[in-house]
């Protein structure tokens, strides 16, 4: 199909600049359209007529009833050594021009050398007119201009096409720079593409985490409305850019960028495809359909290296509710998906011996499981930490964990020898300093036990500040700032520092401990309301958690609210049955509130 055969792909304008219809066109917004030119074919006729007008006459049969329908096209014109065909989306027009590109190499496998078919295509992405036989305007002649730019078997493709496709997952891409067309007023610029190579794909992988990064990789892909009206397409983003705003707050987890994941947007891809590209251990995605002012959300998440959904769930909610700052609906998503994430992860560091753990999964296991309560599962966190640490030496973050593991195991009253412990989590929190001296957690944690110490109280001051200032967003470092001023200092400053922390990580998997250490901050400055209100918010994500358990005893005790203080004292006697007064006060130093605890026990005749 030469331009001397076909000089100009659109009909001439009316007479008059006036159509004599207006009513049979319309303008398709965003249209690709696919250009297909056979090489040679002026020569090909001439030496074979029939036969070449047979292989033409397959081809064309073959695209109408096999590559069309899967790609979702509508085939305009077939002029013999041509056709056009448009398309809603370029990744699928590009689908069609490598499934055309196949079906010839195929051909010419049994054919001889002078009988073989070849095939240009140009691909052009524009707003075109259109009716029921053609469609027309200057992006259709500039998609047959490009075409002819291809060489034999190759496809060529103009900006607005190379936009829309991703290198290395959509196709190959080399540049081609600008070309002058013919006909055509200014330069255009085009690309060359081709079908991905497994070859390609092994020597350009995805780029390897930091191996200092021990966090599980999480992928949000845009949510797909399929069949939404045009208004409704963004909603898909909305519901991505929400979730991965709230799931980078979580600390625990390494989430990939919004620019990377669009990428995927719309594309029936495997996990493996977006594991390799995006290195994400866990992909996140779904659909979305609205009805009326309602949005219905369909969600899953599914663990890549496994192959399997851990987590699947529908969400209703208002549509004008995703515009808002605290979106309920986007909160939902949120905290559903990362606590099955959080609880997959944990479930396979408890069953699976620890050679056969990643390392990510063995550190988010033991910094979950330190904080589950029960002696089995702190037990196994340990376990995990320490495999971790032996794993990466020369790796902060696990030795950071191991220190604060060192203090739960005090505070849920394990420990034999609490100042002991206590030192030892200073020291391997040193250890994590000394490989990375700006960690405002390894800082927060060392402030924080020698907090408990009671002793060098303002170094213990010091530190935890340094911990604010080097990250002003690390929900921890004001977490236990609060705690400081609860023990030490003042109860306003307690309160203040302790919300901070909660609205820095208001999706924490273990914000019933922020919201443990928040209830202190409230009973240190004899709030007793809103002290009783979050230890009942902790305890209903963890009915376990001690120190919890204490807290609302002394803030119901101080109340005068013995009946339910009480009723707590007898889970307290059963998770810990040999407590003592004197036992309990060895925890740590005798800092005011401890004193307050020990009093609400021995109100509850706690034995000495």
């Amino acid at each position: 199909m030469t331009d001397e055969a076909h000089p100009d792909h659109s009909s001439p304008p009316p007479p008059n600049g006036v159509w004599a219809n207006p009513a049979a066109w319309t303008l398709a917004l965003n249209k690709t359209v696919l250009v297909i030119d056979l090489v040679e074919s002026v020569r090909l006729m001439d030496r074979n007529e029939a036969d070449t007008v047979a292989q033409w006459h397959h081809l064309t049969r073959y695209v109408r009833d096999q590559v069309l329908p899967r790609c979702a096209g509508r085939l305009v014109k077939s002029l013999g050594d041509g056709l056009m065909a448009e398309f809603d989306q370029a990744q699928l027009a590009l689908q069609a021009a490598f499934a055309l590109h196949r079906y010839t190499t195929e051909i010419n496998a049994s054919r001889d050398p002078q009988d073989q078919i070849w095939l240009r295509a140009g691909l052009n992405t524009s707003d075109v007119y259109t009716d029921d036989l053609d469609i027309y305007g200057q992006g259709v002649n500039l998609a047959a201009r490009v075409a002819g730019l291809a060489d034999p078997g190759q496809t060529v493709v103009t900006g607005p096409v190379r936009d829309s496709i991703v290198d290395g997952v959509d196709a190959d891409i080399q540049d081609m720079g600008e070309s002058h067309l013919k006909h055509w007023p200014q330069p255009v610029r085009t690309w060359k593409v081709w079908p991905v190579s497994t070859s390609n794909a092994a020597r350009s992988p995805a780029p390897a985490p930091d191996q200092a990064d021990l966090r599980p990789c999480i992928a949000v892909i845009p949510f797909d409305g399929g069949q939404a009206a045009p208004q409704h397409q963004v909603v898909g983003e909305l519901i991505a850019d929400g979730v991965i705003t709230h799931l980078s707050r979580n600390a625990q987890l390494r989430v990939i960028s919004r620019m990377s994941t669009s990428a995927f947007k719309g594309r029936a891809l495997s996990l493996d495809d977006v594991g390799t590209h995006l290195s994400a251990a866990y992909v996140l995605s779904g659909s979305f359909s609205v009805v009326g002012e309602r949005v219905v959300i369909q969600a899953e998440l599914a663990d890549v290296k496994r192959r399997e959904v851990i987590w699947a769930d529908r969400l209703c909610g208002q549509l004008d509710d995703l515009l808002q700052m605290h979106s309920q609906l986007i909160l939902g998503l949120t905290d559903a998906s990362s606590q099955a994430l959080i609880r997959a992860t944990v479930e396979r560091a408890r069953v699976l011996p620890l050679p056969q753990l990643d390392s990510h999964t063995a550190l988010m296991g033991g910094i979950s499981l330190m904080h589950r309560s029960t002696a089995r599962d702190l037990d196994r966190s340990r376990q995990l930490l320490q495999a971790v640490s032996e794993r990466h030496k020369r790796v902060a973050t696990p030795w950071t964990w191991l220190a604060k593991w060192h203090i739960l195991n005090v505070v849920q009253g394990r420990s034999t020898d609490a100042p002991t412990e206590f030192r030892q989590a200073i020291q391997l929190a040193d250890r994590a300093l000394d490989l990375e001296p700006s960690s405002s957690l390894a800082l927060a944690i060392k402030g924080h036990a020698m907090c408990h110490l009671g002793a060098d109280l303002d170094v213990s001051r010091r530190y935890l500040t340094d911990a604010t200032d080097m990250n002003p967003n690390e929900p921890m470092a004001w977490l236990y700032s609060g705690f400081w001023s609860a023990m030490w200092g003042n109860p306003s400053d307690a309160v203040n520092d302790s919300e901070k922390a909660r609205k820095l990580s208001p999706m924490d998997p273990q914000r019933f401990y922020l919201e443990m250490l928040a209830a202190n901050s409230y009973l240190v400055a004899d709030r007793h309301k809103e002290a009783i209100e979050l230890c009942l918010l902790s305890l209903k994500r963890n009915r376990y958690h001690v120190s919890t358990l204490r807290v609302l005893l002394t803030a119901q005790v101080e109340s005068n609210l013995i009946r339910e203080a009480e009723e707590t004292f007898k889970q307290i006697r059963a998770i810990q049955p040999n407590l003592t007064l004197r036992g309990f006060l060895a925890y740590s130093s005798q800092s005011a509130l401890r004193i307050r605890g020990a009093a609400a026990l021995k109100a509850m005749r706690l034995p000495d």
